[in-house]
């Protein structure tokens, strides 16, 4: 069951050894039918200035349960956390005060129609070069560096991959013995196996 409660207040906030409240965020994102990157930003409830979810770090929860917890609560989806994006300490101009904010990347699964902050937020899938531009906070741009980046090696990984694949696979296929023509013939007389023949195709 999703809870369409935000949580509030700081009694249970963490705070770094030199007093810094911890926030922790989620750089959403996906691939369009295209197969291009796109992320999800959100607007702030004050302002409605553009970016990607945030929020305090409880006593109760692991880090990346805050970050999904602070996605969902805030831009209404959920997915699987794939990695850290970096640490950054900054300056709240509200507040006058250093915050230590952690960021991670998730690859969103399911998006909410409704969710706790559905009335107070909007929420926008866009472009990397969009995103970057509209976004308010210099951190949250250097994350989503740091995402791309990431991104990146691990499609470059994944073709070299393939191509190893491929050479392997076309090694095998040259290193395969012939059969031997003088080889005997199968006993006439030996009884044919009763099943279908026909090619068949394997679903995993």
């Amino acid at each position: 069951m999703v809870a369409l409660v935000s949580r509030t207040g700081r009694q249970h906030q963490r705070y770094n050894l030199k007093g810094c409240r911890q926030v922790v965020g989620c750089i959403p994102y996906r691939y369009d039918d295209e197969d291009q990157l796109e992320v999800l930003v959100i607007s702030s409830q004050k302002n409605h200035k553009m970016l990607f979810p945030k929020g305090g770090w409880e006593i109760d929860e692991s880090m990346e349960e805050a970050a999904l917890r602070e996605t969902l609560e805030e831009a209404g989806v959920t997915g699987e956390v794939k990695c850290k994006l970096g640490k950054w300490s900054f300056k709240s101009k509200r507040y006058d005060t250093f915050y230590e904010g952690y960021m991670f990347s998730l690859h969103v699964e399911d998006e909410l129609e409704s969710w706790a902050e559905s009335h107070v937020r909007t929420r926008q899938w866009m472009t990397v070069k969009d995103a970057r531009e509209i976004c308010q906070h210099w951190w949250m741009k250097e994350a989503l560096d740091v995402l791309t980046q990431r991104l990146s090696m691990s499609e470059l990984e994944d073709d070299n991959v393939e191509e190893e694949d491929n050479v392997d696979n076309k090694e095998d296929d040259e290193d395969s013995p012939l059969e031997d023509e003088d080889s005997p013939l199968e006993d006439e007389d030996s009884p044919l196996e009763d099943e279908d023949l026909s090619p068949r195709c394997m679903l995993s």
